[in-house]
């Protein structure tokens, strides 16, 4: 076999194969003699067909598969030989000249991976987010817990912002009802905003049992088009009001948090625990979206198409299956996998520059530190030993916490390079931001 490899644009190369006619007769034959033994011909036992007749048959599509798989294995044998870093076979074109007595052409053209040289991290500016978890963030969490267990008692007293109230509407625009405008017993937390502000501003200040006609101006941009910029009037009656009462910071508390001796100080500890487990995963996250952006725009090199247009039609695909499981019927929507590009080659991109990047630097994730992540991982569940004992059960599992692990070298290693800012986050901060 010999070949030529041409230069196209950026990173398409064409590389022409010539095998010579009669190794690939010769692997005809072998196939059309496996064929004779395997077809079944009316008027013949199984494998007793003359063989011109299986050839008469199924000898051009057997023709046809033994020509492409030779091409292919001598186009995938080339690269190897040669290095060419195949990113993906995009096709194969006809070759002029195909009367050669000697041999059979074939042209494979083909995109090659880039060569990625690493910028100089030292040379980079990035953002390095650091936050705290102490005594007010505790404090802070544990109202939150206790918000979370509210009781609301029934009281004789008006309604104000932090009651919950009870109550039967029906609302008219010029005088006739509309779709949605009703609705009887229905409960809701003055203060929270869940209705329209003049809504729970003709709530608030009425005692169980009392009525009002409250007007209300929908907004122009309000969900419901059919009321929007149109003006109702309520007629609201109040059935209950309750106030809410939060639970104390007691041991009873404590034992609702799963503190089994309902030790105080131990359940603050949990909750530090807990919380300082979240936000550094909510800190680590926000430091390494800055390390990748930073990663990516430092480096700039043409981007295999073919990987590209996978990567978008997957984001697609990706989306499509989401809405699907929140319940949307979705299942012939056809999103553009156009609309995924810039996200697919920032993708690519990265996929390209973190390979090169860590074995350049030696930062694989150790065993430890898989380890280590997992133990984390576990911590948080009831029995971590088992959660444990479930990772290590099958090396295919440590395949998350290891990409993690390496994950974190990575941006480690770039933040110790690069030129860092801090900026220490609040807890409110952390908390506010997509986990």
């Amino acid at each position: 076999m010999s070949a030529t490899v041409e230069q196209l644009e950026k990173l398409e190369r064409k590389v022409t194969v010539s095998l010579p006619w009669k190794d690939i007769n010769a692997e005809i034959d072998k196939r059309l003699k496996q064929a004779q033994r395997r077809v079944r011909i009316d008027g013949f036992r199984p494998g007793k067909a003359p063989l011109k007749m299986v050839a008469s048959m199924y000898g051009a599509s057997i023709q046809n598969d033994a020509m492409n798989d030779l091409a292919q294995d001598a186009f995938f044998k080339l690269a190897e030989e040669q290095k060419l870093r195949v990113a993906s076979l995009l096709r194969v074109e006809p070759v002029e000249g195909q009367n050669d007595a000697e041999n059979f052409h074939a042209a494979f053209v083909f995109e090659t991976f880039p060569e990625v040289k690493i910028a100089d991290l030292s040379a980079l500016e990035i953002e390095k987010h650091v936050a705290e978890v102490g005594d007010a963030e505790v404090d802070q969490t544990v109202d939150i817990l206790r918000k979370q267990r509210t009781r609301y008692n029934r009281v004789e007293r008006a309604a104000q912002n932090g009651d919950r109230v009870i109550i039967d509407f029906e609302g008219k625009i010029d005088g006739e009802a509309f779709a949605g405008g009703t609705s009887k017993n229905y409960p809701f937390v003055l203060g929270q905003g869940q209705m329209l502000p003049e809504f729970e501003a003709g709530v608030a200040g009425l005692k169980e049992g009392e009525s009002k006609d409250v007007e209300v101006n929908f907004p122009e941009d309000y969900h419901g088009k059919d009321v929007a910029g149109k003006t109702a009037v309520f007629t609201i009656s109040v059935s209950n009001v309750a106030e809410a009462v939060l639970p104390e910071v007691d041991s009873e508390f404590a034992k609702s948090l799963g503190i089994a001796d309902g030790d105080v100080a131990k359940m603050r500890e949990e909750v530090k625990k807990n919380v300082g487990r979240e936000v550094k995963r909510r800190v680590d996250a926000k430091n390494t979206e800055a390390v990748m952006n930073a990663l990516r725009a430092a480096h700039s090199f043409d981007l295999p198409a073919a990987l590209v247009r996978d990567e978008a039609n997957r984001l697609a695909e990706e989306m499509k299956q989401n809405f699907i499981q929140q319940g949307m019927d979705a299942k012939d929507l056809n999103l553009p996998a156009e609309m995924f590009n810039e996200r697919a080659s920032e993708r690519v991109a990265l996929g390209l520059i973190l390979p090169v990047l860590i074995e350049e630097n030696g930062l694989q994730a150790t065993d430890e530190q898989i380890k280590a992540l997992v133990a984390e991982f576990a911590e948080s569940y009831e029995d971590p030993k088992e959660v444990e004992e479930w990772y290590f059960a099958d090396r295919q599992r440590l395949q998350g916490p290891s990409n993690l692990a390496t994950e974190a070298n990575v941006v480690a290693f770039v933040l110790d390079k690069a030129k860092t800012v801090e900026k220490k986050l609040s807890f409110d901060e952390v908390m506010g931001s997509a986990a």
